[in-house]
């Protein structure tokens, strides 16, 4: 009787483990739900019939190009202020013959005695403006860059447009996936909270109907040994089977640990010297938003990305935070007529070639890909373990654009032929020893 009324015991835990598993389920299946109606009808990055503007999207591009790599150190096309003012309407404010003459030579307008090049250059505080070699249709595709971001701007209502209690602005979507993931990491925490506490319970009306059974109950034999069966706990540790377990998981484990010690030679992930000279990337590539390519101008056209001169950071600091302790050590430097000593943290062994150009340039690899969040980096770090595995993970997963280049045609109709994944840079012989040990 007794071991009857175990079993069912056993049996009611179980239905309700199962119950809680598909009530879970459910709760999930409704989540997700809520999930993909608060998100219907808004795909990633669009704008839902705004136009980001009028002009081509080849001119577009050249003009975003241009203003990252040359205007976006000192100004943003919105209406903030970095070292000079917002750009936002300037098309409108200005006439574009005069918007050409100030972007190409400002200081010949302001010598001109033009009123408006000199009323700029007193309210900035005499700030000058570096001249540029640009032609004349490369200053309109700029204008026409800084025109469309301010259509972008206006048109970021109407990504939300048709979602309930939406406001202007706000990213319904992404905020109600955010909500849901929230949603289900509480309904987890309460199952496992509930799963301890009916353990628990199950435990205590055990022992209090083993008491009871003691007490009140005449037992058989059979009974009596089901109630008041003991486990012997020394048996375990006296087991030769635990034992030979037991050494074999340690055994394992330092083996596991060794290896890791010596697989992990050479490899400087997460190294973080400390700069002679305290540079924020977080500071400047984050908040301010300034282009790699002005300060290592090299990396889109060099076998290596160049450590920026000083002649580059006293572009800006020749007139923001001269008085900066950090900044008077690049003062120092170009009086005493030394180079920076800046420590290299992204080294690559001599045997391995490697070819920025051909990864940013060709590739269009973004910085993130191997630096990772360096514009979210006070202090830069290495990010990525840099080793042949994740080089050639990396050629084995990245697609090829192959697109428009004839070059290509034969090799990816050979390959699709023989493979019906990708055509990847492993495809193209990305993988090859000779590619990267010559």
């Amino acid at each position: 009787m007794i071991s009857c009324i175990l079993k069912t015991k056993s049996k009611v835990f179980f239905a309700f483990l199962f119950a809680l598993v598909i009530s879970f389920g459910a709760l999930a299946q409704g989540a997700s739900e809520q999930a993909e109606v608060a998100t219907k009808g808004v795909e990633p990055g669009s704008t839902q019939g705004a136009e980001a503007g009028s002009a081509d999207p080849a001119v577009l591009d050249a003009g975003a190009s241009l203003f990252k790599n040359n205007c976006a150190v000192c100004h943003s096309a919105g209406s903030d202020v970095i070292v000079g003012p917002g750009l936002q309407g300037i098309e409108k404010k200005r006439k574009e013959a005069w918007l050409i003459s100030w972007i190409k030579n400002s200081q010949a307008l302001i010598s001109a005695g033009d009123p408006e090049a000199v009323a700029i250059y007193e309210e900035y505080n005499k700030q000058a403006m570096p001249s540029f070699a640009f032609s004349d249709d490369e200053v309109k595709s700029i204008l026409a860059y800084i025109g469309s971001q301010a259509n972008v701007a206006a048109a970021v209502p109407t990504t939300v447009a048709g979602v309930d209690g939406a406001t202007p602005g706000e990213n319904v979507g992404t905020d109600a996936i955010g909500a849901v993931g929230g949603y289900l990491d509480i309904i987890l925490v309460v199952l496992i909270v509930v799963l301890i506490v009916l353990v628990i319970t199950l435990l205590l009306i055990s022992s209090l109907l083993k008491n009871y059974l003691n007490k009140n109950r005449q037992l058989d034999e059979i009974d009596n040994e089901v109630v008041n069966q003991r486990f012997d706990f020394s048996k375990i540790y006296k087991s030769k089977a635990v034992r030979t377990l037991v050494v074999l998981i340690f055994v394992v484990v330092l083996l596991d640990l060794t290896l890791d010690k010596v697989m992990g030679i050479g490899i400087q992930q997460g190294y973080k010297p400390q700069q002679p000279i305290a540079f924020s990337h977080k500071l400047h590539a984050g908040e301010h938003q300034i282009d790699c390519n002005y300060c290592h101008t090299t990396v889109y056209e060099s076998k290596s990305a160049s450590i920026p001169s000083a002649n580059i950071c006293m572009n800006c600091h020749s007139q923001i935070k001269k008085e900066s302790p950090e900044i008077q050590k690049i003062y120092k430097a170009i009086e005493r007529n030394e180079p920076i000593q800046w420590v290299r943290i992204h080294n690559l062994p001599d045997l391995s070639y490697f070819n920025h150009s051909q990864h940013t340039q060709v590739g269009g690899v973004e910085c993130q890909t191997c630096h990772g969040p360096i514009q979210e980096m006070d202090v830069v770090y290495q990010y990525s373990p840099l080793t042949m595995g994740w080089c050639i993970d990396c050629h084995r997963e990245t697609p090829l654009n192959t697109e428009g280049n004839k070059y290509y045609d034969n090799l990816v109709k050979m390959h699709d032929e023989a493979s019906k994944g990708a055509f990847t840079v492993s495809s193209n012989g990305g993988t090859e020893c000779s590619k990267c040990h010559y």
